[in-house]
């Protein structure tokens, strides 16, 4: 089972005088890269989101979001009374005017009104926090939807170098034969006498120069366990990554050895099976 990198995820809370939207959004990366939004009210508490969000989204780029809309009389903003009646008083010796329009005047002033800091409530929180832990399950959930649609590309593709690699197996009997007549041919070009048997000593060292034996059981073996691990419960992009290059390396090594042009369009089209996989492997968590 894998997930990918890529989600989103929503939830939003309604309070009595407010109402509270907590937004995720994940892109790949190659650590975890938190990006965090809060009101200034919650600010004190963004350590133990990130705590959070570390310990269950692991890695990837995530941008988190609480947005806060005022859904009722809330205000924070208070009159400045004793303040405000000094003005007033001053303004009536000045100028002449009603109460209403010295009022006016007054609340322009400096001071004539003060912010009281608001104090995060503990059952607020709780909600709010329950609400943060909805949203993450949300992402989490929206990570395996991705990771599957990855999953089935996967084995799509290690099916295919699969079933590349056993043309190759196929092929190889008739690969050796091709290089033996060859070089018998090369000799006979020349028009001189040999030790038939020195020959065939050379012969047998120079076909075995170029057996793919090991590397295409290897090949087989990384296949095998790049599926066993994709449907592993500690599936990651990582390991995925390090057995990718393992298949690649089994990959050149038959290219290189195969000196045989059928073959080597084989391995061509098992190259560019392997770089879809490894392009989609930078997603996976």
């Amino acid at each position: 089972m894998i997930y990918s990198m890529t989600g989103y995820g929503k939830s939003v809370l309604q309070l009595p005088t407010k109402k509270i939207t907590i937004e995720l959004k994940s892109l790949n990366s190659k650590n975890l890269d938190l990006n965090t939004r809060m009101p200034s009210i919650y600010r004190e508490k963004e350590l133990t989101v990130r705590k959070l969000l570390a310990n269950k989204l692991t890695r990837g780029k995530i941008d988190f979001s609480i947005y806060v809309e005022a859904t009722a009389e809330d205000s924070s903003t208070q009159i400045n009374t004793p303040v405000v009646k000094q003005y007033m008083e001053q303004l009536k010796n000045v100028v002449n005017g009603d109460d209403i329009e010295l009022l006016k005047m007054a609340v322009r002033f400096p001071d004539a009104t003060n912010t009281v800091r608001e104090e995060i409530d503990n059952n607020e929180w709780k909600a709010i926090e329950q609400e943060i832990n909805t949203a993450v399950n949300d992402l989490i959930n929206h990570r395996l939807d991705e990771g599957k649609v990855l999953e089935q590309d996967f084995n799509k593709r290690i099916i295919a170098i699969e079933a590349l690699l056993n043309q190759v197996i196929t092929m190889d009997p008739e690969r050796v034969k091709g290089v033996r007549e060859r070089l018998l041919k090369g000799v006979e070009e020349l028009r001189e006498k040999y030790d038939e048997n020195r020959f065939e000593q050379e012969l047998v060292y120079y076909i075995e120069k170029f057996d793919i034996t090991e590397e295409k059981v290897r090949l087989k073996n990384h296949l095998n366990y790049f599926t066993e691990s994709i449907n592993s419960k500690d599936s990651n992009g990582k390991k995925l990554g390090f057995i990718g290059q393992e298949m690649g390396r089994e990959i050149n090594t038959i290219g290189s050895k195969s000196n045989y042009a059928p073959m080597q369009q084989l391995v061509v089209q098992m190259k560019d099976e392997l770089e879809k996989i490894k392009e989609q492997l930078l997603n996976v968590l």
